[in-house]
């Protein structure tokens, strides 16, 4: 099994709010950019592709699964504008640190070649027992976090609305590979004839959200002073989110907070290396 990528520097539970406040880490007196997108770079077939898909590969497809993959997810020069990068980063911290499944592939079905999906970011589901638990994600992928703290609060509150909710679980539903193991619970959960007040039990809210940072700047290893430091911002910028959010959202919130050396740094980092895979 591989070893776990982020550093959990700070968890915290409050009732239905928790933190998780990541790093990426460092090496060789640099942050651990490369290594990012790297990792990323593994998530990208789960993230892309359909579950039948997956399935289906062996060794003759694995170079034209992969290539398909990348195309679906960018060919635009238009990159430093996308949402993409922020879903499929979100897409592999809740992978990772809570071992969600992913229940549909939401790149797979953009209307058309440099459209951006709408709705929500990620949605996956965690088996407990002979239930399912639904994670319906946000993602600010942003360099301002008190921008991406005020804009996922207000698409969260927009999110939970039923007319929204209905409409996008008729869209989830749709986009559910038949194939897929859990299928037939999660069409039954996210039926019309379901009560919200039962989704709601079911389910939560993954929010990840990336921003520059002044402290990732300020070092290049992973000391106690910077330790000391991180912290302190993690815990200021989580109490700034539940004040903001309060009691107005009926679900768990698990907000995960990933701090960046810089956005255009990475964004172009990634960039190459998904015009790279492209070209296999």
């Amino acid at each position: 099994m591989a070893a776990q990528f982020f550093n959990v520097v700070v968890h915290r539970e409050d009732g239905n709010r928790d933190l998780n406040g990541l790093c990426a880490g460092f090496e060789m007196k640099n942050w651990r950019k490369e290594q990012l997108v790297d990792y990323l770079m593994d998530y990208i077939p789960e993230f892309a592709l359909t579950y039948s898909e997956l399935e289906s590969i062996d060794a003759r497809d694995i170079r034209r699964m992969l290539r398909n993959a990348a195309t679906a997810i960018y060919n635009s020069e238009k990159y430093k504008n996308r949402g993409e990068f922020g879903e499929l980063l979100l897409h592999a911290v809740i992978r990772e640190l809570y071992n969600t499944i992913p229940a549909i592939s939401k790149i797979y079905y953009k209307d058309g070649p440099n459209e951006t999906v709408k709705g929500f970011d990620a949605v996956h589901v965690v088996c407990h027992d002979d239930d399912l638990e639904l994670w319906l994600g946000e993602v600010k992928f942003y360099t301002n976090i008190n921008q991406a703290i005020n804009d996922v609060i207000s698409e969260i509150l927009d999110h939970i609305k039923r007319d929204y909710l209905r409409n996008e679980f008729i869209a989830i539903t749709n986009k559910i590979d038949a194939r897929w193991p859990h299928a037939n619970k999660l069409k039954k959960l996210l039926d019309p004839n379901t009560s919200l007040d039962m989704v709601f039990d079911r389910a939560c809210i993954p929010v990840l959200l990336t921003y520059d940072s002044k402290v990732i700047a300020k070092f290049d290893k992973n000391c106690e002073e910077y330790i000391e430091e991180i912290t302190n911002e993690f815990n200021q910028l989580y109490e700034r989110f539940v004040e903001k959010i309060s009691d107005n959202v009926p679900l768990t919130v698990h907000l995960f907070l990933l701090p960046l050396k810089t956005k255009a740094d990475l964004i172009s980092c990634f960039d190459e290396r998904l015009k790279q895979l492209q070209c296999i």
